[in-house]
């Protein structure tokens, strides 16, 4: 890995793309952003798709290396700088469950949701990636009943993951507000990386709009 910690983030305002701008102010790291408006379909540019062939955003640069998914880029960046404390080590005993959470979502929730907003049966179980809805979400449930974070006592990576990502799907009435889970959003939505990403994506959408 370079020793150079430089990051650029390939971002839209208000987009998934946030959740890791808040993943660097969390971290402190040295990035700067190459903005994309999502409104002008800059993402479907063809310099933008040979970085993400998928067109979306986030992806992040950090010399040769060139990560995109939620997931890689958080666990990426936990990695790049732990000094920070946002990813368990290589033999803690919470590595394993760390990953297994910051996988979790990409794999079995975010499937499982949408197929249910959309009122789409999920595949046979033998070929569904998550099984049921309902099972997936108690998952979810029962995991921040342990709280006060994902895994446990310590804030990590995963946090800033499943805090942003509930936030916005409970906002979107995509998702019950269970006690457990407002109580986890309130938790994590206030903290000062939040707000100063915030911050700087109305300054950014207010650039685009002017």
């Amino acid at each position: 890995m370079s020793t150079d910690r430089h990051v650029t983030l390939f971002h839209s305002p208000n987009t998934r793309s946030t959740g890791t701008l808040i993943m660097l102010e969390e971290l402190g790291a040295d990035y700067d952003l190459h903005v994309l408006n999502i409104k002008a379909a800059e993402q479907l540019a063809a310099d933008y798709v040979a970085i993400n062939p998928m067109g979306k955003v986030p992806a992040i640069q950090h010399g040769d290396a060139l990560i995109t998914e939620q997931a890689a880029i958080y666990m990426y960046l936990a990695d790049l700088y732990p000094e920070a404390g946002l990813a368990p080590a290589i033999g803690d005993p919470l590595r394993g469950p760390y990953l297994r959470w910051m996988v979790f979502y990409g794999s079995c929730f975010e499937p499982a949701l949408i197929d249910f907003s959309q009122k789409r049966d999920p595949a046979p179980r033998g070929l569904s990636p998550y099984g049921d809805y309902a099972t997936v979400i108690k998952a979810v449930n029962d995991q921040l009943a342990k709280g006060p974070y994902i895994l446990g006592d310590k804030f990590t990576a995963a946090d800033v993951l499943w805090g942003i990502a509930l936030n916005w799907t409970t906002k979107f009435k995509l998702l019950e507000v269970t006690p457990v889970i407002r109580e986890y959003i309130d938790r994590i939505v206030p903290r000062p990386a939040v707000r100063r990403a915030r911050a700087k994506d109305l300054e950014l959408l207010a650039a685009q709009t002017s």
